[in-house]
């Protein structure tokens, strides 16, 4: 199969390490490390901070959705759930990251996030949409969904 500069992604393993050069037509079909043979994109929300956000988030392949929380936050359990089966449905398409907004100021600061929870969702290094405070998972998909 000949595939173009233009039509690869380069996504990291989260697993290795490995840098894995995918078509982007099989984003959504569940690719494998070529190193450690782990999935590429994670079916369950990922864990970000200061130090991880830029491979994460900004170096992802496809859109992320980003929830900035805190443990004491009573609004943001209530979302999680939600958004662990949003991770699940929307693999390979959407990928789920959270930031604990305490042990990661730098990032919290960086994109201004003075109220939890906030979702953000980037393309890139592009934040091409925000919701803020509690919502159900419909609310949630129904303004992800057209990013994807």
């Amino acid at each position: 199969m000949n595939t173009s500069a233009a039509d690869l992604s380069e996504v990291r393993c989260a697993s290795c390490g490995a840098r894995n050069r995918v078509p982007r037509a099989r984003l959504g079909q569940h690719p494998k490390c070529g190193r450690c043979k782990q999935e590429l994109l994670p079916h369950h929300p990922v864990e970000a901070s200061d130090v991880s956000f830029g491979v994460e988030v900004e170096g992802a392949p496809v859109p992320v959705l980003v929830d900035f929380w805190a443990p004491w936050c009573g609004p943001c359990r209530q979302v999680a759930p939600a958004l662990e089966q949003i991770a699940r449905e929307r693999a390979g398409r959407l990928k789920v990251v959270k930031l604990n907004v305490d042990e990661n100021p730098q990032v919290a600061g960086r994109f201004g996030i003075r109220s939890i929870p906030a979702m953000k969702v980037f393309r890139g290094t592009e934040v091409i949409d925000e919701l803020v405070g509690a919502m159900p998972k419909a609310q949630i998909l129904a303004r992800v969904d057209r990013h994807l």
